[in-house]
């Protein structure tokens, strides 16, 4: 039964590799809709390039690899506040999310992610300065997910998500979702592989009475609203694929190394890889990470097409709080952004027992 199920995840992610590869091009570089898909919000997997497809565990894995969900132990809770490409664009990315495990094979989890891009001013071709109000547009994505110990190997989960975007008189929503694997070996189950396909979904479409234009015929006073036809536009959707190996010195230290490759559809194929130092001490454990994202044109400026490649690097700390031993983090995430400079991602997790 074991082989069976391994045999039958190769094979899906053999067909799945080959779908997305044949799907995507660089010609289609920005031609997707909902980017706010491609936009991790945690800051301890974003510390490592995102290349912890096989390692991520609990709440973070509903954006890595949601098949990580399935590690969650009890209760967790977390927040986190991102200034979207860097200060200057006055972008606030904030997260939050709880997961709950149910019974000893199953867990679920809520996450919500809003992008809110602040007061801008409304302009006309009679008030190109402004001065007649604002409006604020706004990113939302909420997502439901659960994830499944199949046994202490195999490890799978689904994650559904809602996308709404609106401004003044536009609005789109739209659904997708995403389904990963992880299988777990080794002796001290400190190799693990894993695989996720993400973004799933039907196209979306602006509505709203920014579409619309007032018209008056020229042989008569009335006066007619045209709307004018939108074109929908296709989910950011790619393919994950990641290893990961744990060094273990000892019971208070080991380093992990993870690697993934990320197959776009719309941009771009990435190549990822990451490491995770962690010590403990007592009731604290320090925990260093370091990342790179490559993908094609990576050193050059001019010829980049992604803004989020290149280093990155972050911190967490956790320790043991209560009698309960609850756990209470802190993290930290830094990535740089090109000449939007870098993305500082702050954050909280609560683990309760």
């Amino acid at each position: 039964m074991k082989n069976s199920i391994i045999t039958k995840s190769l094979i899906f992610g053999a067909l799945f590799t080959n779908f997305v590869a044949m799907s995507g091009n660089e010609d289609r570089s920005g031609s997707a809709g909902a980017p706010s898909l491609l936009v991790n919000p945690w800051s301890r997997s974003g510390a490592m390039g995102d290349a912890g497809v096989a390692n991520v565990n609990g709440l973070e894995a509903s954006f890595t690899n949601i098949a990580g969900l399935a590690f969650t132990d009890k209760t967790q809770i977390k927040f986190n506040y991102t200034n979207w490409m860097g200060g200057m664009s006055g972008i606030a990315f904030n997260s939050a999310g709880f997961a709950q495990r149910v019974n000893d094979n199953t867990v679920f989890a809520l996450s919500l992610q809003s992008m809110n891009f602040g007061d801008i001013q409304v302009t006309t071709v009679d008030n190109p300065e402004g001065g007649i109000g604002v409006f604020s547009p706004r990113i939302n994505v909420f997502n439901a997910g659960f994830a499944k110990s199949f046994s202490s190997s195999i490890h799978a989960g689904l994650n559904f998500k809602v996308i709404t975007e609106s401004m003044s008189n536009m609005r789109s929503m739209g659904v997708a979702f995403d389904a990963g694997i992880r299988y777990v070996t080794g002796e001290k189950d400190h190799i693990k592989f894993g695989i996720t396909l993400k973004n799933v979904g039907p196209t979306m479409k602006y509505k709203g009475d920014g579409i619309g234009k007032q018209a008056t015929y020229i042989n008569s006073d009335l006066t007619v609203t045209l709307h004018e036809r939108m074109q929908s536009f296709e989910m950011p959707s790619l393919l994950n694929i990641g290893a990961s190996y744990d060094f273990i010195f000892n019971e208070n230290s080991k380093l992990t190394a993870a690697f993934a490759y990320t197959a776009n559809s719309f941009s771009y194929d990435q190549y990822r890889a990451g490491l995770d130092y962690v010590m403990s001490r007592e009731k604290i454990a320090f925990s260093f990470k370091a990342g790179y994202v490559y993908e094609k044109n990576v050193f050059s400026v001019q010829n980049r097409s992604n803004a989020l490649v290149g280093p990155t690097a972050g911190f967490s700390v956790d320790a043991l709080v209560g009698k309960n031993k609850n756990a209470l983090g802190i993290e930290y995430c830094a990535r740089l952004a090109g000449a939007f400079g870098i993305i500082h991602t702050f954050g909280t997790t609560i683990n309760l027992k």
